[in-house]
């Protein structure tokens, strides 16, 4: 399967509902994976490419709901639409209270469900970017000594050198080469630059005298 395709993972106990679904994904020109089971799910490697996880609420064993949860508590961020029984829809709208992209009950409407789908893929593919931007913005942070992460973060408040200096107690000179080291190994001199890394990153501005 390649990983730089729209993918989509159908997990439902029930052989004719994967069967249907699964040609009408194809049809949208989607890829498909199926399985019978949440478990036979859980033993597939991890995806790292743009997919959608179509989940059946209730199955034998570890249930739809069940499985989302564990998802969560693992931070394998997959976009996910459930598929439901007229009997489980307040568990579908608790679903989609704790992140699920859609609901939608059986039998499921075609359009709607490639809708939802293609929205579960859509929103996947910004969040695949902002985890990688992310990523990225934390390693080239990793790069800095400890003074300077530190100096960065005064920077990002938008603090002039002589105004940092003082905050650590050291001098503005001091802060300067610190300062420039910092744009150096980060390749942004634009202190709009060093705020957006930080955004990226999840790094808060630091805690100043007038703060």
């Amino acid at each position: 399967m390649n990983e730089q395709t729209p993918n989509v993972f159908l997990v439902d106990d029930d052989a004719s509902v994967r069967k249907g679904l699964s040609r009408l994904l194809r049809s949208a020109g989607l890829h498909v994976e199926t399985f019978d089971s949440a478990q036979d799910f859980m033993n597939r490697e991890p995806f790292d490419g743009n997919v959608c996880l179509v989940l059946d609420i209730r199955m034998p064993g570890l249930s739809g709901t069940d499985l989302f949860k564990q998802l969560c508590k693992a931070d394998y961020s997959l976009p996910v639409v459930f598929i439901t029984g007229h009997g489980d829809i307040p568990t579908g709208v608790q679903a989609m209270k704790e992140g699920a992209v859609d609901f939608l009950t059986k039998p499921v409407d075609d359009e709607k469900f490639l809708s939802a789908v293609q929205a579960a893929l859509t929103r996947g593919s910004v969040e695949r970017e902002k985890h990688t931007n992310a990523t990225h913005a934390r390693q080239l942070l990793q790069t800095l000594t400890e003074r300077e992460h530190e100096v960065f973060t005064y920077v990002i408040t938008g603090m002039l050198n002589k105004q940092i200096a003082y905050d650590l107690g050291i001098s503005e000179k001091t802060v300067k080469v610190h300062r420039g080291r910092v744009t150096e190994k980060l390749g942004v001199h634009s202190v709009a630059g060093l705020v957006r890394l930080a955004e990226k990153a999840g790094v808060q501005p630091a805690e100043t005298a007038t703060s």
